[in-house]
């Protein structure tokens, strides 16, 4: 099947007035719930729009709007448990990491993306993929710098804390600093 370069001829949803649009988005939800069969959907959408003197919408026109629906629900399900199954990564211990696996997912995206349509990106587009690889990178880096900040502060104020608490515990310098070393990481 050749791609199309045009949105091609509205079909009768698309004509449907502003009035009959609440209609529409309600038949679209009763289809994403998956309660009711589609003919069923239609009937009462055809009498609702009959109501507001809106001509009924043919049975193809329907299926089509209602197979495109279909899809991208299952692309939205698909995009969910792909980021579900990744989520526990994005914890505050391993945001380095799960910015590194998000920032990896992404450059691969746009690798698929440049692979699939080779010969077909218009510069605009490839300009585009580029500054959303870019992003990524730029991405990873500022939470690599970030990361680096947090555990630089939070190594100077458990110093603190620590030199507090031996000071007003008695300790002597030599045990503080093997402290510092042994929970902190930090060596003088």
């Amino acid at each position: 099947m050749e791609d199309r370069q045009s949105r091609g001829r509205l079909s009768s949803i698309d004509l449907i007035p502003e009035e009959g649009q609440d209609d529409v988005c309600w038949a679209m939800d009763e289809l994403n719930r998956r309660q009711r069969t589609q003919a069923d959907i239609l009937f009462e959408l055809n009498d609702r729009l009959a109501a507001k003197g809106i001509a009924p919408i043919s049975k193809s026109a329907f299926n089509r709007r209602a197979v495109r629906s279909y899809a991208a629900s299952q692309r939205i399900a698909e995009q969910r448990a792909l980021f579900a199954g990744i989520a526990d990564q994005f914890t505050p211990e391993s945001i380095d990491e799960g910015n590194i696996v998000l920032g990896e997912f992404i450059k691969t995206l746009i690798t698929e993306i440049i692979s699939a349509g080779a010969g077909r990106i218009s510069p605009k587009g490839a300009m585009e993929l580029a500054s959303g690889y870019k992003a990524a990178i730029e991405g990873q880096k500022k939470s690599s710098e970030h990361r680096a900040k947090l555990v630089a502060e939070f190594q100077s104020k458990a110093a603190v804390a620590v030199d507090a608490v031996a000071k007003s515990r008695g300790l002597k310098p030599e045990m503080v600093d093997e402290l510092k070393a042994q929970i902190l990481g930090i060596k003088k």
